[in-house]
């Protein structure tokens, strides 16, 4: 298992919209980024009829024996308003204008990883204690003297939850719940509650000594038990180098097993998108005042717009269009 490469996976998924072309806080298609893996507080949930989910929960088949041990790591990120209390540096460009003053005023959404974990699990050990872990992030409120930006969080809590049940002899269900308990959010209107919300969320599953199964193409002996595993709000695909199976990406992103990262890609657009080659052509065509305002957003829309002006003539030509394999049309005939 390459672990890293889990990760890679697992941060496209964390960052699926976080940020729209044009990249600019004026844009009005950018009011509304989050609408990837949302697990809203339970209160504000139910307050509004049960629309928007509270709760995210991921089911699984895995062999096993007294002796497998377990890795649960839930991730989310989690909103923080950013707010300027001045205009941007006068020396960010030439003639600043009233308009780009106002822009760089407008509060800013920006999302903070989040973690929590469950680490070396004993199988045997689940199967008689189910176990839970916390999730607790308080309030905060900084402001950054470097560039004179207020950023505020609002407080968020929850809990995941690890269980497992025996279905035969070293077959077994494994089950992850997520619960956002946020307390005082019922009467939040949608964007603030939001704010307190676990955003693009999802889980990476690890095993050692055992074996997840395919959900998507289960041996024909496990399909009824693996079509009666229940999935909330994601999908658990097997993830890593192809056949092995020790790891698995619960996403809200619906992949295949074994998805991967395009290795023609220079860099990732955080684009719900994602179209490389389309983006980082608009990207170039945009105005300088547009880049002055990519250039003072977030952090990771600067990266884009530095990674996409350095771009040689090889690396676009690798974006156009990549071949993976030819193989032959069965059941074809020759003309």
């Amino acid at each position: 298992m390459n672990i890293e490469q889990i990760k890679d996976i697992a941060n496209a998924v964390l960052y699926e919209g976080y940020l729209l072309y044009p990249y600019r806080t004026s844009a009005i298609k950018n009011r509304q980024r989050w609408t990837v893996g949302v697990v809203y507080p339970r209160a504000y949930s139910e307050a509004n009829g049960g629309r928007e989910p509270w709760t995210m929960r991921t089911e699984c088949l895995l062999w096993g024996q007294k002796t497998t041990r377990l890795n649960v790591s839930v991730r989310f990120l989690h909103l923080l308003v950013r707010q300027a209390s001045a205009s941007p540096a006068q020396d960010s460009i030439d003639e600043p204008s009233a308009h780009l003053w106002d822009t760089f005023r407008e509060p800013w959404e920006e999302g903070i990883e989040r973690e929590i974990t469950a680490l070396d699990l004993s199988l045997h050990d689940l199967l008689r204690h189910p176990q839970w872990r916390e999730i607790n992030f308080p309030s905060a409120s900084l402001k950054d003297e470097s560039d004179g930006q207020f950023r505020e969080q609002q407080s968020i809590h929850g809990t995941v939850r690890v269980m497992i049940e025996t279905l035969e002899k070293d077959l077994f269900k494994f089950c992850i719940q997520i619960e956002n308990t946020t307390p005082d959010t019922a009467s939040l209107p949608g964007q603030q509650a939001l704010r307190q919300s676990f955003i693009s969320t999802h889980t990476i599953l690890q095993v050692r000594q055992g074996t997840f199964i395919s959900l998507l193409d289960p041996p024909e002996a496990l399909q009824a038990m693996a079509q009666g595993c229940r999935n909330i709000q994601t999908w658990p695909v097997l993830v890593g180098n192809e056949e092995e199976c020790d790891a698995l990406l619960s996403s809200p992103v619906i992949l295949y097993d074994y998805p991967q990262i395009a290795p023609e890609s220079p860099g990732p657009l955080f684009d719900g998108t994602e179209i490389d080659e389309l983006l980082t052509l608009r990207i170039l065509t945009l105005t300088d005042e547009e880049k002055v305002q990519m250039r003072q957003g977030d952090e990771r829309v600067r990266e884009i717009l530095e990674r996409t002006e350095v771009l040689s003539p090889e690396q676009f030509m690798r974006l156009h269009g990549a071949i993976r394999n030819l193989k032959p049309i069965e059941g074809g005939e020759e003309a």
